[in-house]
C-alpha cells in the first residue's frame, strides 16, 4: 500500500510547507486545533496527572532511604510495588472502563490519588508507606487505562476519517504527559525546600483540581464507545500470543524507564554529592519529548513499521545503560561525572519516544472489539509485573557490592533481548504507523 502524505507531513516538508525548522511547533498547534473537545480534555488530563505525580515521585527514593532509613532493596521493592499496583492493575481499570464507561472510573481514580498522596505525606513507618504507595498506584490503575484507551480509540477514529496517522494523536498525548513531567519535578524541588509532606499535599491539590474539572466537563456517555461485560475477555486475551509478546517487550522498556527513579538517583548522588541535578535531568528528558516527539514520530512513520520503531527504541535504551557502564569504572565526579548520566537520560528518552506511541498504536490492531480498555490495561499490567520483579532485583544489585559497571550492563542486556520478543507486524502501511 502506498502511503499518501498527510497535511501535517506536507506542512513540515521544507519543499511543500513551512519548513522543518518551524514544523514541530506549527504541527502541534495544527493537530491540537483539529482535535475534538473530548480529545483535548483527555490530553490536558494527562498533562495535569503528570504535574501532580512528578512533583513527588522523583524524590521518593531519597525520602525513603534518608528520612525513613530503608535499605536499598526495600526502597527498590517499594518503588516496584508502586509501579505494580499501578501498571499491574491497569487491567482491572481497563475492564471497568469497558463495563461502566470512562467518567466514573476516572473520578474514582482521582479521589483515591488525593487520599494516597495525603497519606504518603504523613507516613513515617514502612507499613504506612507501602499502604500509601499502593493506594497511589491503584488510583492510576483506574484513571489511566480509561483515559489511554479512549485516546487510542479516538486516535483510530481520527485516522479512519482522514485526520492523519493515529500516532500523531498518541504522540501529542505523550507530549502533554512529558510537559507535565517537566513542570512537576521543578514544583516538587521548590516544595521540598519546605518539606516532603508539603510536596505530597501539593500533589494531592493538583488532583483535587482535576477531579473538579472532570465532574464538570467529562461527558456521561461518549458516542461510539461500547460497554461490554467484564467477564469473558480475559480468556481470549491470555490466548493472544502476539499481544502478550508485545506486552513483554513493552515491560522491558518500562523496567528500563523505572531506573530513572532507582539507579539514576544513586548515580547522580555519587557524581555530584547530592541529588540536586536530578530535577535538571528530568527536565532534560521532558524537554526532549516536548520538542522532538512529533518530528521523531513523523520521521519514524515515514520509514519504520511499528515493530522496527519499537526495536530501534529498545536498542537506544540499551545504549544509554551501556554509556554509563563504560564510564563508571573511571569514577568521574562533578560536572564530568554527570555527563554519562545525561547521556543515559537522552538515549533513554529517544528510545521512549519511539517505543511508547508505537506500542499504544499497535494495541487497537490486536484487541477484541469493545475491549480496548482491557487490552490497554493488560499492556501495562504485564509490564508492571516485570517491573515489580526487576526493581527488587536491581535494588539488590546495588546492595551486594558488585563492580560499578555490572548493574548497568545487566540493565543494558534486557532491552536488547526483548527485541526478539516483538511480534511480526504484517503491515507496513500507514495504518497504525
Amino acid at each position: 500500500m502506498t502511503r499518501q502524505p498527510t497535511e501535517e507531513a506536507k506542512a513540515a516538508d521544507p519543499k511543500t510547507g513551512a519548513g522543518a525548522g518551524a514544523g514541530a511547533g506549527a504541527s502541534r498547534l495544527r493537530t491540537w486545533r483539529r482535535l475534538n473537545p473530548l480529545l483535548r480534555l483527555l490530553i490536558l488530563t494527562q498533562l495535569a496527572f503528570n504535574v501532580g505525580f512528578y512533583a513527588v515521585l522523583p524524590f521518593l527514593a531519597e525520602h525513603l532511604g534518608t528520612a525513613i532509613g530503608m535499605a536499598g532493596w526495600m526502597v527498590g521493592l517499594v518503588l516496584g510495588l508502586r509501579t505494580f499496583s499501578q501498571q499491574g492493575l491497569f487491567v482491572v481499570g481497563g475492564a471497568l472502563a469497558d463495563r461502566y464507561g470512562v467518567r466514573p472510573v476516572v473520578l474514582a481514580g482521582c479521589a483515591l490519588r488525593i487520599a494516597g498522596f495525603a497519606w504518603l505525606g504523613y507516613a513515617d513507618r514502612t507499613w504506612a508507606v507501602i499502604g500509601a504507595v499502593l493506594l497511589i498506584g491503584f488510583a492510576a490503575a483506574l484513571f489511566s487505562p480509561a483515559v489511554e484507551s479512549e485516546v487510542a480509540r479516538q486516535a483510530v477514529v481520527w485516522e479512519e476519517t482522514g485526520g492523519g496517522p493515529r500516532t500523531s494523536v498518541l504522540a501529542l498525548f505523550t507530549v502533554a504527559g512529558q510537559a507535565g513531567a517537566f513542570v512537576g519535578p521543578f514544583l516538587g524541588a521548590l516544595l521540598l525546600a519546605a518539606d516532603f509532606r508539603v510536596a505530597c499535599l501539593a500533589g494531592a491539590g493538583v488532583f483535587v483540581l482535576v477531579l473538579a474539572g472532570h465532574l464538570r466537563l467529562l461527558p456521561q456517555h461518549i458516542p461510539g464507545r461500547q460497554r461490554v461485560a467484564v467477564k469473558g475477555g480475559a480468556r481470549v486475551l491470555v490466548g493472544n500470543r502476539r499481544f502478550l509478546a508485545l506486552c513483554c517487550a513493552y515491560g522491558a522498556y518500562l523496567l528500563a524507564y523505572n531506573q530513572l527513579y532507582l539507579i539514576l538517583p544513586d548515580e547522580v548522588e555519587r557524581a555530584a554529592g547530592s541529588q540536586a541535578p536530578l530535577a535538571w535531568l528530568f527536565a532534560l528528558s521532558s524537554l526532549l519529548v516536548v520538542t522532538a516527539q512529533l518530528p521523531l514520530t513523523r520521521w519514524a512513520g515515514d520509514r519504520l513499521d511499528l515493530r522496527r520503531s519499537m526495536a530501534a527504541g529498545l536498542l537506544l535504551i540499551a545504549a544509554g545503560f551501556a554509556v554509563v557502564a563504560a564510564a563508571r569504572p573511571a569514577g568521574w565526579t562533578g560536572n564530568a561525572g554527570l555527563l554519562p548520566a545525561a547521556g543515559f537520560v537522552v538515549l533513554l528518552t529517544l528510545g521512549q519516544m519511539l517505543v511508547v506511541p508505537a506500542a499504544r498504536a499497535w494495541v487497537p490492531d490486536l484487541a477484541e472489539d469493545g475491549r480496548l480498555g482491557l487490552y490497554m490495561g493488560a499492556l501495562s499490567s504485564v509490564s508492571g509485573l516485570i517491573v515489580l520483579i526487576g526493581s527488587a532485583g536491581t535494588g539488590s544489585l546495588l546492595d551486594v557490592g558488585l563492580p560499578p559497571a555490572v548493574p548497568w550492563l545487566v540493565l543494558a542486556a534486557i532491552p536488547v533481548a526483548s527485541v526478539a520478543l516483538l511480534p511480526r507486524h504484517p503491515q507496513l502501511s500507514a495504518r497504525g504507523t
